[in-house]
């Protein structure tokens, strides 16, 4: 069972190789800015190996000369000669010391451009990230959103992605150089002395046990944490975003416990996380510490028997200490590493999501010109044990306005879903002119399609821009007729700052009338052939009501119009009628043929207005009378 859930493990986590791999394309836009931040990167790896060796020359050819070369053995004094290339002691030590300030000069230097470089260009390469992430996001098809909590995927965006720059240029790149300069450095210690050199090496393979041992616990805790802070940012994405209704059922408390405690679970793997990082860091320093005692140790008495001169000893012991400083560092980086991987499978999992709605490879451009809409024999649902809609049937000519009435989840909205191609029928097609709509790009028939949504949300900007979404590119001029057409010229006027008045979230600074009537105008400004209303007058007083009836009214002239309908007042006499249950059509035919026959319609209609059923009633201000 052991060996499983390892392997499990192993499966699970993506390796370090892989993940940049997988990045490359946002990293290789970068290169001419990463590739100088690497040379700067061995510029200072390189002043690195050269600064201990002034240190040798001073204490071999200026201090033990003068100082103490008459108290080591005679051996080691004569190693040692009163000058070096001919200089007098006062001259190398000043040479030695001009040599240790430039080399310290040099590597600040190298140092400043290769932190800099490094953190522009992770800073693009996550910026670039981000976008991509949040415009894949946008593509996916709603069968994804739907298994998703939206707060998650906010925090995928926000917060998971900021540490995509530890993998792709903070950590990953300064842990590589670090393991060159490691190399670099073990290779002139193993030239001066290989003896030493065995001792200082012999923590290496104790130090990658560690790493990864603890690394892989890191890696695990860590998504388990990131996994946590998406439940919290659900949680809270929920709670402020139905800020009015949790505050009118008194859900306060409710929310606040829920948040608590997956707020209490974040910090709970939080500090999972930073015990087992502090952990490999401690253990790094403990080998590290036996490593340079050893060394100190064995080289002291080699010095004393004059094997080894006390500057060469000065110097091993200086890269010995810069080179297992890199080692500290892989450490850190490897737990900082282990974090941002969990990180990253989550980038990772919404990137190679593919949407299951794809243009064809030889899709063409929607027509503009659209006179037929037909469903023919569609059956659909959203999950493969339970069928929406049945072997659907339905065709509509341009000037024809066809009602959907019925009962919640009889399958209405999934209709008109199944038209905008939010969906695909399971079975069956839906046909545009005579040919199937999934012959078409996707953007292309949706823009042929205009949509009054439910749920009419504005965006924090402009009423102007409100309006404007609907089509880009539209002129003031266009935009005032949208907004007249749908009954919103007078109250936008009316408004101190007019068009360029700002709404508040969701439209939320505007009335309900209102913010349907500015949705009406956006799809006004689109003029396309097929209108969608879903609910258009739901919630509206009487006066909203028979405005937004007859804006709607005006719209809907020479389209294609499909309205889903509870309120009933929206359906007028000769309008094509269709009663679903249970994703069948139980009952077709004008309002005024269905009222007459007495089912299930008329029943509806009775309970909503009683005084307008009969022969002969009608509804003056309802859509296509």
């Amino acid at each position: 069972m052991g060996r499983k859930k390892k392997k499990s493990m192993r499966e699970s986590v993506p390796s370090i190789h892989s993940m940049l791999v997988r990045f490359w394309p946002w990293i290789r836009r970068e290169r001419k800015l990463v590739t100088l931040s690497t040379f700067a990167l061995f510029g200072e790896v390189f002043l690195r190996l050269l600064e201990p060796w002034p240190l040798k020359v001073v204490f071999d050819q200026v201090i033990m000369p003068v100082g103490r070369a008459d108290d080591l053995p005679e051996t080691a004094a004569a190693a040692t000669p009163a000058t070096w290339g001919g200089l007098s002691p006062m001259t190398l030590l000043g040479l030695c010391a001009i040599a240790v300030a430039v080399f310290a000069g040099a590597r600040a230097l190298s140092s400043y451009y290769r932190r800099v470089g490094f953190a522009l260009a992770g800073s693009r390469v996550l910026t670039e990230c981000r976008g991509e992430l949040f415009t894949h996001l946008q593509r996916l098809s709603l069968s994804y959103h739907d298994q998703k909590r939206t707060g998650d995927l906010i925090m995928r965006v926000t917060g998971d992605i900021g540490r995509l720059k530890e993998i792709v240029i903070t950590a990953g790149l300064p842990m590589l150089a670090h393991l060159v300069t490691l190399v670099g450095m073990m290779a002139v210690m193993f030239w001066m002395d290989w003896r030493l050199a065995l001792i200082a090496v012999a923590i290496v393979p104790l130090f990658a046990l560690s790493t990864r041992r603890l690394g892989k616990r890191i890696r695990k805790v860590a998504r388990t944490q990131r996994e946590r802070k998406g439940e919290m940012g659900a949680t809270a994405t929920e709670a402020i975003g139905s800020i009015k209704t949790v505050q009118a059922l008194s859900l306060e408390s409710v929310h606040a416990e829920t948040f608590t405690a997956r707020n209490k679970s974040d910090l709970k793997e939080g500090v999972k996380a930073k015990r087992l990082s502090a952990r490999l860091i401690s253990t790094t320093d403990l080998l590290i510490a036996i490593g340079t005692a050893g060394v100190l140790y064995f080289g002291g008495r080699m010095v004393m028997r004059a094997e080894l001169s006390a500057g060469d000893l000065i110097v091993f012991l200086s890269y010995l200490k810069a080179a297992l400083r890199p080692i500290r560092n892989v450490a850190k980086y490897s737990g900082r590493l282990a974090k941002a991987s969990a990180s990253a499978e989550r980038i990772i999992e919404v990137l190679d999501t593919t949407p299951a709605i794809v243009d064809r490879p030889d899709a063409v451009p929607a027509p503009e010109d659209i006179h037929t809409v037909a469903f023919e024999e569609v059956t659909f649902g959203y999950r493969d044990d339970r069928v929406v809609i049945d072997a659907f049937s339905l065709t509509a000519a341009r000037g024809e306005v066809v009602v959907l009435a019925g009962p919640s989840g009889a399958g209405k909205s999934t209709i008109l879903n199944l038209l905008l191609r939010l969906y695909d029928p399971g079975a069956g097609r839906v046909v545009i002119n005579g040919r199937d709509a999934r012959e078409f790009t996707i953007d292309s028939l949706r823009r042929q399609i205009a949509v009054v949504p439910q749920e009419n949300v504005l965006f924090a900007v402009s009423i102007r821009d409100n309006i404007a979404y609907g089509a880009p590119g539209a002129t003031d001029e266009d935009v005032v007729a949208a907004a007249r057409l749908a009954q919103a010229h007078d109250f936008i006027s009316a408004m101190p700052e007019g068009y360029d008045t700002v709404v508040g979230e969701r439209g939320g600074t505007l009335s309900e009338g209102q913010r349907q009537r500015v949705a009406i105008a956006r799809a006004a400004i689109r003029r396309a052939p097929i209108l969608v209303l879903d609910e258009p007058t739901a919630s509206l007083d009487n006066e909203n009501n028979r405005l937004v009836r007859d804006a709607l009214r005006a719209l809907s002239a020479d389209r294609i119009t499909f309205i889903i309908a509870h309120d009933l007042s929206t359906v007028a006499r000769d309008n094509r009628v269709l009663y679903l249950d249970q994703g069948r059509v139980v009952e077709e035919g004008t309002h005024e043929a269905l009222i007459r026959q007495g089912g299930r319609y008329a029943a509806l209609c009775m309970l909503q207005r009683p005084e307008e059923v009969g022969p002969g009633a009608d509804h003056p201000h309802a859509v296509g009378s």
